[in-house]
């Protein structure tokens, strides 16, 4: 479910548990189009039968395939009125515990941990983390830090 509060109520905003997004499956469409966005064709990514055969028993997601999930992930937990910029400012500690096989379903469930004044806005740091369905370790955890501007 998305929060949906207006600029004056941002700086009220740490502590917050924002809850989970819904799931999305990643598919080898994705892999494939991000492995040519960046040049890593590694074949654990992009060659699903050698890779039924690796270490993984799939293809896996890039770890920063993952990772950027969590722009559209973000956008389904979190929407504030009167703004007129919204960046993407940072990351800091981030990790990548498991892997995230083609067809698998992820999340993201977030916790605002801080809200600072900056110049002309808000700063939310926001501990982020992607989460497999069925699975026992998170694909990804980040601590994102994001920026509000009236």
């Amino acid at each position: 479910m998305t929060t949906t509060i207006t600029y004056d109520q941002l700086a009220d905003l740490a502590g917050t548990d924002l809850g989970h997004t819904g799931y999305r499956t990643v598919t080898q469409d994705q892999v494939n189009l991000f492995a040519d966005a960046t040049d890593d064709h590694q074949w654990i990514h992009v060659d699903p039968q050698r890779a039924a055969g690796g270490p993984f028993g799939a293809p896996i997601a890039h770890g920063f395939l993952t990772l950027s999930l969590a722009v559209p992930f973000w956008t389904e937990l979190l929407e504030v009125k009167g703004v007129s910029t919204k960046v993407n400012y940072g990351l800091d500690r981030v990790r990548f515990p498991a892997p995230v096989v083609v067809g698998a379903r992820v999340r993201m469930r977030a916790t605002v941990v801080e809200v600072t004044e900056v110049r002309g806005g808000y700063q939310l740091t926001v501990d982020q983390t992607i989460e497999i369905e069925g699975g026992t370790k998170p694909a990804v955890v980040a601590r994102g830090l994001y920026r509000f501007h009236a």
